[in-house]
């Protein structure tokens, strides 16, 4: 961050020379909106059919160049609202973008440098993207492509970017344990990401429900945890899932959920499953003493030797499919009543012991290994912050150790960077997508309400539904001092799988994942510090029709009318 704000001071004086208009220019839509763009005189021109791009020769940037030339070349988007600009056809029509890579070696990691450069001139032929690194060129390749559109090929001009995101961390989790996704599922999320300049896949790939990972020193899990052998990813699977994210920019991060949400283990081994494939919620006792927070029972029993054993040829393999510096260790939703169920963890209990020296052990049998295979260990919030079981700051050091909250909003995630963590933000409040479809659960008796009564969230615990406003209007460092923002490292939305599968994958996601894809880029608000959730609206409309005709299956935000006559949709006119 602090070398991103050092090139935006050295640029000032060259801005203070041009037209400032704000970040979005009139009449032309990217998204996410770009920290600094200037189009004093918005004026757009042709683009040659023999339009080219020249970039250094790297694996990943080349790949990219290859797939936005052929978008640019074929997409011939028509906007909902034309813009109001001046199409000058005469002049001589820009032939090619030059791209210049100052650190074409700088491998895609977390913190790396994003930023660019784009100047396309009002005369001339040749567009210019400047970049520290590949992956910040790739950023700048998205803009420069939403810049173009129409048939024949327009592009504006005139137009100076100044471009770098806010947060480094910008991702999207997608659970593909309780119903399965097909690897191109996969794959056109992530693409979809790099649309949005998303650069984070965090693959919640096992719970409870089945392991359709293939883990090839212990292919029992797959091939008893799986729902069958056409709903497991292969190791092929996960490199070409992995390749896919390096050449469009973003990393894979896997999470191996444990001790809890690991029912689907006891398939291959019930010895170091507890409360394995018992009914959840036993009749007559209180919420506290069900055996997992949602159907789906199952913990992996700390006091098993042999659950170390199979967790480390787990880690190990985990760690050769994905070279990827973070490990989402997961330890969310230990349930009391799951380990109170086993009879040696009884034992244990009876005799002095508490189920947070149960986690504590775990944590001490499994923390130090993923670290010394070179990895930071991110786990969800509860680890720390539970109720009933949790470890001190003792065992989890900060330097190797990631948080990442979903509950209590900012509340906990202020808890998380004044315990001196970094952190990472999923608040359910704001971030869940699957929130608002009521639950899954049945023989539900909260539906067997009077006639004409509502139980108001509809069921769902995290109801209601999430809207793009309400995602867009979060502040994810809200109530942090300057210094303890900085321990912030991003957000995640995350869509779970109780209620999706690929038939409502784009629409669960898309375009609420663009909205706080934009807040994390370039924040929500104008260069005065208002809301600009107003303005958003008729750019995300126009967004999310360019998604459609790139093949994601984005939901609609307002009828097509309200496109067509702006401003006649809006509360003040």
């Amino acid at each position: 961050m602090l070398g991103q704000l050092n090139s935006l001071i050295v640029i000032l004086p060259l801005i203070s020379q041009l037209c400032l208009a704000s970040a979005q220019a009139p009449g032309i839509n990217v998204w996410p909106k770009p920290r600094i763009m200037s189009w004093p005189e918005p004026q757009a021109n042709l683009l040659s059919p023999r339009f080219s791009i020249t970039s250094p020769n790297h694996l990943s940037l080349s790949s990219a160049v290859n797939r936005y030339l052929n978008l640019i070349k074929t997409e011939h988007y028509q906007p909902l609202v034309n813009p109001s600009i001046n199409i000058t056809t005469t002049s001589s029509s820009l032939h090619s973008l030059f791209i210049t890579v100052e650190n074409p070696s700088t491998p895609l990691q977390h913190g790396v440098n994003e930023s660019y450069t784009l100047i396309i001139p009002a005369a001339g032929s040749t567009a210019n993207l400047t970049a520290h690194t590949v992956w910040g060129a790739m950023r700048g390749l998205e803009t420069f492509s939403q810049l173009i559109w129409g048939n024949p090929l327009l592009v504006a001009v005139g137009l100076y970017v100044w471009d770098s995101p806010l947060f480094a961390h910008r991702g999207l989790m997608l659970d593909t344990s309780r119903n399965y996704y097909g690897v191109n599922d996969i794959l056109r999320t992530i693409k979809a990401m790099s649309f949005n300049k998303l650069n984070v896949f965090h693959w919640h790939i096992t719970d409870s429900h089945s392991f359709p990972l293939v883990v090839p020193s212990e292919p029992e899990l797959a091939a008893k945890g799986s729902y069958g052998p056409q709903m497991q990813y292969s190791p092929d699977d996960v490199k070409r899932i992995v390749e896919f994210g390096l050449a469009h920019g973003v990393r894979v991060i896997p999470e191996i959920d444990a001790p809890g949400h690991t029912g689907s283990w006891a398939e291959a081994y019930p010895e170091i499953v507890t409360c394995a494939n018992m009914f959840w919620w036993p009749a007559e006792s209180d919420g506290v003493d069900r055996l997992a927070a949602e159907p789906g029972t199952g913990q992996l029993n700390p006091l098993n030797p042999k659950t170390y054993q199979i967790l480390k040829n787990v880690i190990d393999d985990v760690v050769n499919l994905f070279p990827e510096s973070f490990y989402h260790a997961g330890a969310d939703e230990i349930v009391p009543g799951c380990w109170k169920a086993d009879p040696t963890i009884q034992s244990f209990l009876s005799n002095g012991g508490t189920l947070s020296q149960l986690l504590e052990n775990f944590v001490n049998n499994t923390f130090p290994y993923i670290v010394s295979l070179n990895r930071t260990v991110v786990y969800w919030e509860d680890v720390f912050l539970d109720d009933y079981v949790k470890v001190g700051h003792s065992f989890l050091p900060p330097e190797h150790t990631i948080l990442q909250t979903w509950n209590n909003g900012p509340n906990n995630t202020k808890r998380i960077v004044d315990a001196g963590y970094r952190a990472i933000v999923s608040s359910s409040e704001f971030y869940y997508l699957d929130c608002g479809h009521g639950d899954f659960v049945g023989n539900d008796s909260q539906y067997d309400q009077p006639a004409g009564t509502n139980n108001g969230n509809g069921g769902s615990w995290c109801g209601p539904f999430k809207t793009w406003q309400t995602i867009y209007n979060y502040d994810i460092t809200y109530g942090l001092s300057e210094e303890k923002s900085k321990l912030v490292l991003g957000g995640e939305v995350a869509l779970w799988s109780e209620q999706a599968d690929p038939t409502v994958l784009d629409a669960r996601l898309w375009p609420r994942t663009s909205a706080m894809a934009e807040t994390l880029w370039s924040g929500n608000r104008d260069e005065t510090g208002m809301k600009r959730y107003a303005e958003a609206t008729d750019r995300l409309n126009e967004w999310r029709n360019r998604m459609l005709t790139r093949g994601i299956g984005a939901e609609p935000i307002q009828p097509l009318w309200c496109i067509k006559n702006p401003g006649m949709c809006n509360t003040v006119h």
